[in-house]
């Protein structure tokens, strides 16, 4: 190479360091220009909302005009080990509930997505409810498998309660289902309560059955939702997808099939899951699903059988904690429809819009990245 002669790939660098020095200096009110938040979120009610955080609305109507009626928060899949083990995941979390806390107005409640501690142990359960006792509003948990299956969630009945309710709220009924349940397969190979959850939390290991709400599920949610008038919008919080995405790694609910048949007859549903950690969006008759990011490390895709209509994110950096996980906020809008507002760590946020998912792709398509998927 020729003296004074810079190469494109040190041309890239310092431009890239450049770039990152130049968003570091940067005020706010730069920053939500930069970043397209300005439209979409603070034009609406002066909302600031941090890069980390994402929104699910339910609108007066599947369109790009459509107010939200009203907004909540979520967290999820922290999979939070002992502090002395592993602070990154425990900081990652605080970074989360430091995001949801700086929102004005703060939203009506947050949702955390399931998948609170990594092996169900009562101090990793016991740090992730201190740590989101923080928040400034109020919070309804649900539950994963990691969460569970070393005591059956013993621990986490008596941190949280039950793990399937529901609740009304401003005109839309919630329902938060236990999706993680599985067949016993730990008893006739003599497993400890230990190898069972790790078991579990294996997700391509061959030994453990697939998720299912099943049969006493199915029939709670039956008996919930006889008492609600079918125009009520319908939103409801699952761990595992309610359809089946992937059966290798249990990206999947094996009764899925059956817990759609009982929301059909509702005008407008919407599901929000966890458990798989990436942008997922789904249509499946009159019900909207949308997948939530995790706060500890992002999934990949499957090889097949992803979602149609999910617009897939692009490769994380391998040098960068966060990149690739998140947060996000939820606005629920009168028809029961829900925008997201994927706002990646690190990444431009990215909206997934109810007219997206019930015009079947033809309207408000997300931008997709120009980088390989992950």
């Amino acid at each position: 190479m020729r003296k004074g002669v810079k190469s494109i790939e040190t041309k890239h660098y310092e431009e890239r360091d450049s770039f990152f020095d130049g968003l570091r200096k940067m005020d706010r009110r730069g920053f939500m220009r930069l970043a397209g938040l300005s439209a979409g979120i603070a034009a609406g009610k002066g909302l600031l909302t941090p890069q980390s955080f994402q929104l699910i609305s339910v609108a007066e109507a599947a369109t790009p005009s459509a107010k939200p009626k009203f907004s909540f928060a979520y967290i999820s899949d922290s999979h939070l080990y002992r502090e002395d083990l592993n602070d990154r995941f425990v900081r990652s979390l605080t970074r989360a509930v430091d995001d949801v806390n700086r929102l004005d107005p703060q939203p009506d409640f947050v949702l955390y997505g399931g998948d609170l501690a990594q092996l169900g142990q009562k101090e990793e359960l016991d740090l992730g409810r201190q740590i989101l006792k923080s928040l400034k509003a109020p919070v309804k948990m649900m539950v994963g498998e990691h969460d569970w299956f070393l005591d059956m969630g013993e621990h986490w009945r008596t941190l949280f309660g039950e793990p399937q309710y529901s609740f009304d709220h401003k005109g839309v009924h919630f329902v938060t289902l236990m999706s993680v349940n599985e067949k016993d397969f730990w008893t006739a190979r003599g497993m400890t309560p230990m190898e069972r959850m790790q078991t579990v939390a294996g997700l391509d290991n061959g030994l453990q059955s697939r998720f299912e709400v099943g049969t006493a599920g199915r029939e709670w949610l039956k008996a919930d939702l006889a008492k609600v008038d079918k125009n009520t919008p319908l939103v409801v919080f699952s761990h595992s997808p309610l359809y089946k995405y992937y059966k290798q790694w249990n990206f999947w609910t094996d009764d899925a099939d059956e817990v759609q048949a009982i929301l059909k007859p509702f005008k407008n549903v919407t599901v929000i899951h966890g458990h798989t950690h990436q942008m997922l969006s789904n249509q499946i008759a009159n019900i909207s699903f949308h997948g939530l990011l995790s706060t500890a490390w992002p999934w990949p895709y499957a090889p097949e059988g992803l979602p149609s209509l999910t617009v897939p994110m692009n490769r994380p950096d391998p040098f960068s904690a966060f990149d690739g996980c998140g947060d996000g906020r939820i606005d629920v809008l009168e028809a029961g429809l829900a925008d997201k507002l994927y706002n990646l760590w690190d990444r431009d946020p990215v909206t997934v819009k109810a007219s997206y998912l019930t015009s079947n792709g033809k309207q408000d398509r997300p931008p997709a990245s120009r980088l390989p998927p992950y």
